[in-house]
C-alpha cells in the first residue's frame, strides 16, 4: 500500500469523529481539548485522568461520550466504604447445591466511569491495578477477560482533599493522559447559563460509531506514521524528565522521579491516534508538543523544594518543551 493510498482510508475511516463531537457539543459547552482528549483515549484504548473542580461537567462529558458509543457503560460512584467487590465482583455461595458461582461487578462494561477516583482507600485503588493494565479481573480461582473495548475515565477533585487518598503512583502511571479540566470563557459560561437554566432534561447523545468501528480505527492508529526524527524527540524529551540538569540546572533539584518508559509509548500512541482524529496518516513534532503535558503530568513526581517553592508539574513541563530542540 502507497503513503496516497493509506492516507486516502485515513481521511475516510475518521469521519465518525467529527460526528461525535458534533453529537457532544449538544451536550458539551467548548471544552474542545477535553472532548478530543477522550476520543484519544477511546482509539488508543487508554485510561484517562480528568482532573478539576466541581461544576465543570467533568461527568457529563464521559456520559455524553458513552452516548455517542453503541457500548455498554457503568458509572461507579467511588465513596470510602468502597469495597474491591463492589467494583469487581465475588462469589456467591449456593447452600442447595453447595457450589461457589461468580457475580461479576459493574467493571465488566466497556466504559467506566469511575467517579471521584480518589475518594476510595487503597485497597479498592489496587483492585483496579489488574483490570487496568492486563483488561482481566480475577475472582477467586478463575481469570475473567474484561469487554474489549475497556477504558477507565476517571475524575478527582483538587482542591477538597478531605476524606480523599492520594491515587498510588503505580496506578497513575497507569492511565495515559491526565487531563486539566479549566474554568469556561465568559462567552461559553454565557451559553452555558442560556442552555442550562432550566427544569427540563437535558439533552442526551445519540450512538453514531459501534465499538466494531472503533477496534477498526485503532488498527489504522498503529500504522499512521512517525519520522525518525520525531521518535528521537520523543525520547529527548522523556528523558529530560529524568535529567533536567541537562537542559537547566535550576530544575535538577525540583524533580524526584521523571517519567517512565510508558511515557514514551503513551507519547507516541496518543499522538498517533491525534494524527488520524484530524485526518492524517504522519505524526508532527506539534501533536507532541501538544500532548506532551497531559502525558507527563502524572508520571513527574516533584520534590519537596519544588512544593515549597509552590512549582507546578505543568511549569516544569513547560521549560523542557521550551529548551528540548524540536526536529
Amino acid at each position: 500500500m502507497t503513503h496516497e493510498e493509506f492516507a486516502d482510508i485515513i481521511a475516510k475511516e475518521h469521519t465518525w469523529i467529527s460526528s461525535v463531537k458534533k453529537e457532544m457539543a449538544k451536550v458539551l459547552v467548548g471544552q474542545e481539548a477535553l472532548i478530543d482528549r477522550l476520543i484519544i483515549g477511546l482509539l488508543c484504548n487508554g485510561h484517562i485522568l480528568l482532573e478539576g473542580v466541581p461544576g465543570l461537567a467533568k461527568t457529563l462529558a464521559i456520559n455524553s461520550l458513552s452516548g455517542c458509543l453503541k457500548a455498554d457503560f457503568s458509572r461507579i460512584q467511588f465513596t470510602p466504604d468502597l469495597l474491591p467487590a463492589d467494583l469487581l465482583g465475588t462469589l456467591i455461595y449456593n447452600p442447595k447445591e453447595s457450589t461457589f458461582s461468580p457475580k461479576l461487578g459493574p467493571i465488566f462494561s466497556n466504559l467506566i466511569l469511575a467517579d471521584e477516583i480518589n475518594r476510595a482507600p487503597a485497597k479498592v485503588q489496587s483492585a483496579l491495578l489488574e483490570a487496568m493494565q492486563e483488561k482481566q479481573v480475577t475472582i477467586g480461582d478463575t481469570t475473567y477477560p474484561l469487554p474489549d473495548p475497556f477504558l477507565v475515565l476517571a475524575t478527582q477533585n483538587p482542591i477538597d482533599q478531605e476524606g480523599t487518598y492520594q491515587l498510588p503512583e503505580a496506578q497513575l502511571d497507569r492511565f495515559l493522559l491526565k487531563v486539566h479540566v479549566d474554568y469556561p470563557s465568559k462567552s461559553e459560561e454565557l451559553e452555558i447559563l442560556d442552555r442550562m437554566a432550566t427544569t427540563a432534561d437535558i439533552t442526551e447523545t445519540s450512538p453514531v460509531v459501534t465499538a466494531d468501528t472503533v477496534a477498526k480505527c485503532r488498527k489504522l492508529v498503529n500504522k499512521i506514521y512517525i519520522d525518525p526524527a520525531v521518535r528521537q524527540y520523543i525520547v529527548e524529551l522523556v528523558h529530560t524528565t529524568r535529567r533536567p540538569g541537562k537542559i537547566d540546572t535550576s530544575l535538577a533539584p525540583l524533580i524526584r522521579s521523571g517519567a517512565s518508559p510508558r511515557a514514551t509509548i503513551n507519547l507516541a500512541l496518543s499522538a498517533k491516534a491525534r494524527a488520524f482524529s484530524e485526518g492524517r496518516s504522519f505524526v508532527t513534532p506539534q501533536d507532541i508538543k501538544d500532548l506532551a503535558p497531559d502525558v507527563f503530568r502524572h508520571r513527574i513526581l516533584l520534590s519537596y523544594e519544588a512544593e515549597a517553592e509552590n512549582v507546578t508539574t505543568d511549569e516544569i513541563i513547560a521549560k523542557i518543551l521550551q529548551r528540548v530542540v524540536v526536529p
